[in-house]
């Protein structure tokens, strides 16, 4: 069996972070690991309070994960401070880990940041350079290019912008309405040496897109463990994203989570009712 490690944030209310990553990993058919970077108390509404591991704890963690089971893939997601970074690429390169997916969490999907100011500079020029693909949304785009991102043309220049600069394939996610794109439309952008492709997709009309970041970037982690291209390992993790959002899941006061398991069929996963 492949296996995937996640270097993330806890969601105590389990739709973003390591809680969405281990759902999306194991429903993409995948062995699940995880370094936390840091627990969070958070909801659909908002993050109350984060509390990061201490630098040399994440190193034991991502050590003993290596040293055992070595990870086909990894998925990068929170890392809020210098401190952390630092370790991260270190290990990573001591590692020499493949197939490296680094997801730029910045902003929670409530408006809570969850990335200081002073580390996002290096989490781009420590961890981007060991990626294999980046995957900003268009905000964090916006921020690591210093391109002003109004409609796809834009969205071209500053994914050209960040892979030309970190030497990575980049995602740029198409999510957030744009001046030139049709309402009902969340295209994204794969960017990668000097070469790009869309990928249409829908916009499904669900307001619950908690952890749609988390999942997105572990379901190509997945697939990448798997040995899928990176294109097709795109294609895969959107179909998947597509799923999970389209069953409409409503939970929460907030903008809910994901059901990442729509397509759990397992006998284990009835309820009392379809044993009877």
């Amino acid at each position: 069996m492949k296996t995937a490690l996640s270097i993330a944030g806890s969601d105590s209310c389990g739709g973003a972070g390591i809680q969405a990553d281990i759902k999306t990993m194991t429903m993409n058919g995948v062995y699940a690991m995880s370094a936390i970077t840091a627990l969070t108390a958070q909801n659909t509404t908002g993050v109350m309070a984060i509390s990061e591991v201490t630098p040399q704890f994440l190193q034991q963690q991502i050590d003993a994960v290596f040293e055992d089971i070595y990870p086909d893939a990894v998925k990068v997601g929170m890392v809020s401070s210098s401190e952390l970074i630092h370790v991260t690429a270190d290990r990573l390169k001591k590692y020499e880990a493949k197939n490296v997916v680094v997801d730029p969490v910045m902003v929670a999907t409530s408006g809570s940041k969850l990335l200081k100011t002073e580390a996002a500079e290096i989490l781009a020029k420590e961890l981007f350079t060991l990626a294999a693909l980046v995957t900003p949304n268009i905000p964090e785009a916006n921020s690591l290019s210093g391109i002003a991102i109004s409609n796809q043309d834009d969205m071209l220049r500053a994914a050209a912008k960040i892979s030309k600069t970190y030497g990575c394939a980049v995602l740029l996610k198409g999510g957030h309405k744009l001046s030139d794109s049709a309402l009902n439309t969340a295209n994204d952008l794969l960017f990668q040496k000097g070469s790009y492709r869309w990928f249409e997709g829908s916009r499904i009309d669900n307001d619950n897109t908690h952890g749609t970041g988390c999942t997105l970037s572990s379901a190509i982690a997945s697939n990448l463990a798997k040995g899928f291209i990176l294109e097709d390992s795109v294609q895969r993790a959107k179909e998947y994203i597509s799923g999970a959002l389209g069953a409409m899941l409503d939970l929460g006061r907030g903008s809910g989570p994901m059901n990442h398991a729509f397509d759990l069929t397992s006998q284990f996963a009835g309820t009392a009712k379809s044993y009877n």
